[in-house]
């Protein structure tokens, strides 16, 4: 170990710990608003790789009729919902249509796109245009009939959609791996660091989107809603801010970081159907170490879980992911010690 190798280790766990560090706050952002422990955040990272991969193929991504099935199931829920209050027929027809515009429409200019070839900027932003949606759909099927469950039951449901979704996607684009082209090919050099185009690119579009957040979080009505929900649920449906709503938003923004992630971690790492399990898990950690709670304390954490893993991997790399997830119980046992266990109301 010297200079030039620690700063090449350090560059390196900087730049997954960026990574890391959007999905941590994903993680935190939806078990904040809704209790959720959201184990498949790693699948929308997975599904936005493999989406984009298969669009420069030139071939229609499996997305697009999981995104049309998930959405005709949301639909059927809105009808047999309509039907159970007694809802006049024009608005269940409207509730059925903003359910289906969105990924009807995405799906058509998936469709039509797909054999066109065109340039990777384009076919990034439809597969964020068809991976988001997920993440509002799939609350929808999964989660909002439990909102007010105990946290041990949204687990166990969060376990059976993660298994759900691996499966889908193993089903939607088999067992192949794919790496993606970067986005930028320049090559910078730092001394004896080289930087390279997409490293700067990850690096600028985590940092945009967390001044995005926190600017959403600050400044926007729906974000001080998802703070009030956040900080008090009954409060804040008292106060008359739909939870379910809140849901739908902190899933549906969850879905989108996930696929944004997918699409920065594409060019530096080979994808499969079920990668996104470990990459988000890592997300997982970051997050514990922030207490489920912290946007900044995530963001240094997935920092942290990032150099820990480049550098556990330089002097034991066999073992790597095994120092990575064996320092979350120092964490857990601090917080035991220090916030002891209160029964859940």
């Amino acid at each position: 170990m010297d200079f030039s190798i620690a700063g090449i280790l350090a560059l390196d766990g900087l730049t997954n710990g960026a990574i890391y560090a959007l999905l941590a706050l994903a993680t935190v952002l939806v078990f904040a608003v809704t209790r959720v422990i959201f184990i498949p955040q790693g699948e929308f990272v997975a599904f936005g790789a493999l989406t984009l991969a298969i669009f420069q193929t030139g071939k229609v991504p499996g997305t697009v009729w999981f995104l049309l099935v998930l959405a005709g199931l949301a639909a059927i829920g809105d009808v047999v919902e309509g039907v159970r209050h007694k809802f006049a027929a024009p608005r269940i027809a409207r509730t059925v249509l903003r359910t289906l515009a969105w990924p009807v429409i995405a799906s058509a200019v998936a469709w039509w796109a797909a054999p066109k070839g065109f340039p990777i900027l384009v076919q990034a932003l439809l597969t964020v245009a068809l991976v988001a949606p997920f993440g509002n759909l799939i609350y929808r099927l999964a989660y909002e009939s439990l909102a007010d469950a105990s946290v041990l039951v949204l687990l166990i449901v969060s376990v059976g959609v993660h298994f759900a979704l691996v499966g889908l996607g193993l089903y939607f684009f088999g067992a192949e791996g794919y790496r993606n082209p970067s986005f930028w090919d320049t090559r910078f050099s730092l001394g004896p660091l080289a930087l390279t185009g997409q490293t700067v690119i990850i690096f600028i579009a985590s940092i945009a989107l967390i001044v995005l957040l926190f600017l959403f979080f600050e400044r926007t009505l729906a974000g001080k809603a998802l703070r009030a929900t956040a900080v008090n649920r009954v409060g804040a449906r008292l106060m008359g801010i739909s939870s379910n709503s809140a849901g739908r938003l902190a899933f549906t923004m969850a879905a989108f970081i996930g696929a944004l992630s997918g699409l920065l971690i594409g060019p530096t790492t080979t994808v499969f159907y079920d990668s996104g399990f470990l990459i988000g898990l890592k997300g997982f950690v970051a997050a514990v170490f922030a207490g489920l709670s912290s946007y900044p304390l995530a963001l240094v954490g997935a920092l942290g879980v990032g150099l820990l893993e480049s550098f556990g991997s330089f002097w034991a790399s066999s073992f790597k992911e095994v120092i990575v997830f064996s320092s979350i119980l120092p964490v857990l046992l601090w917080r035991s010690l220090r916030d002891p266990h209160s029964e859940e109301h």
